[in-house]
């Protein structure tokens, strides 16, 4: 079987997410039966309600956080995401995208004039397939819904579906593929529904199935963020009393013998040990959980970086980014902010607004703050140096969060440019 694929559905409010998961989890047998009868809604089975689980959320009709489900098949095993639509909660979204394997954009047909072939697309479903890009999700599906409830189906998909190729070149999104379903009746979702549409790829199950998973990052030298240091108690004299630096792999390789400095003291040490979760000797992988014995003691705490000696990462003061803002208030320049980068803090001032992307158009506007929701480059200038990698190379060395120092509450999610 292969590895799971952890999935999120995005797209415009009430384009079909929740329908979507739920029918999913129907058509491959992964819900109860009695929790199958607790979503029935004068007779009918609502889908939705399978994920939507807050109280407000059933009230309201809308997804408001991300609700995670779990199902399997014969051939793999799968965590679903599912994102809210709601321009409001695009900060719920974000979160979801930053560690997906894969997308799944829903468009809703019967909300675009699908008669037109230059249709224009909603501007969440733009902005969602863009933080997707933005955020590198390996695969991004788009699944035209509600196609049962136009005249002309066919006519609809292909006008939809060379609308989303326009704009994906424009933006330069690759596209993984273009689906045609009905997350209401089933079609084309885990059974597919032979030449509806003039479509006759797998169906949308079936293509998820095939999906990559979010490649590691082996190639870069070895680079460690500090989570939690654990005194260790060993019978070996070799390790007797010394610490287990608890961790993920950012990058690169770690084992044994291994020569390594701390990020921000500088001292230098040599690898004596690494142990898995079940604390078994391991060698530490990109991507995975480790903890690291070191062969003398140094001083370690949470939020520090053990990065291999011979590595070319420079300490950086001052930060080009593209920042997704999503906070209730404005962003401009002069405020400063909790910048969390691994499990580093440090304060950051915004230096400059340079521009915002305009999702319609894609154009680079001039712009000398944010609004809540909107996509922009920003230089921050930090209080003390961390070491980064530009997103496009790492996924991990490559983001931060900003965090309001007065409510605490997120800001932004902001990608490191070259």
């Amino acid at each position: 079987m292969s590895s799971a694929l952890k999935f999120i559905t995005c797209g415009s409010v009430d384009d079909g997410k929740s329908t979507l998961i739920g029918r999913l989890l129907v058509d491959t047998k992964a819900v109860l039966q009695d929790h199958l009868a607790g979503v029935q809604r004068q007779g009918e089975t609502d889908l939705a309600l399978l994920t939507d689980g807050l109280s407000a959320e059933r009230e309201q009709g809308i997804t408001i956080d991300v609700a995670y489900r779990y199902f399997s098949t014969e051939q793999r095993k799968f965590i679903i995401g599912d994102a809210p639509g709601h321009e409001q909660y695009t900060r719920n979204m974000v979160t979801a995208a930053s560690s997906a394997d894969a997308a799944v954009v829903l468009v809703d047909a019967t909300k675009l004039d699908w008669q037109n072939p230059a249709l224009e697309l909603l501007p969440q479903t733009r902005r969602h397939s863009l933080l997707t890009h933005l955020l590198r999700v390996p695969s991004i599906v788009f699944a035209v819904n509600k196609l049962d409830a136009v005249a002309n189906p066919a006519l609809a998909y292909a006008h939809i579906r060379q609308a989303l190729a326009t704009f994906a070149q424009n933006a330069g999104i690759a596209i993984t593929a273009t689906v045609p379903v009905s997350a209401l009746k089933g079609w084309n979702v885990v059974d597919r529904r032979a030449d509806w549409c003039g479509y006759n790829g797998p169906s949308l199950l079936s293509l998820l199935e095939q999906l990559p998973t979010t490649p590691a990052e082996p190639d870069l030298s070895f680079s460690f963020p500090v989570q939690w240091v654990e005194k260790f108690h060993d019978s070996s004299d070799t390790t007797q009393g010394r610490r287990v630096f608890w961790g993920r792999v950012a990058t690169g390789l770690v084992g044994p013998g291994q020569k390594v400095k701390v990020f921000p003291s500088g001292q230098t040490a040599v690898v004596a040990r690494v142990l898995s979760a079940t604390r078994e000797e391991t060698t530490g992988l990109s991507g995975h959980s480790a903890g690291v014995v070191l062969d003398r003691e140094v001083d370690v705490s949470r939020g520090d970086w053990l990065v291999a000696e011979e590595s070319a990462l420079a300490p950086q003061r001052e930060l080009h980014t593209t920042l997704a803002w999503m906070d209730d208030e404005p962003l401009v320049a002069g405020r400063v902010y909790w910048a969390l980068h691994g499990h580093r803090w440090v304060k950051a001032r915004v230096q400059r607004v340079a521009h915002r992307l305009n999702v319609n158009t894609l154009a680079e506007e001039e712009a000398t703050q944010l609004e809540p929701n909107a996509i922009g480059r920003v230089t921050l200038a930090l209080q003390e140096p961390l070491l980064t990698l530009p997103y496009t190379v790492s996924r991990v060395l490559g983001a931060l969060i900003l965090v309001d120092t007065a409510s605490h509450k997120t800001s932004a999610a902001a990608l490191l440019t070259p």
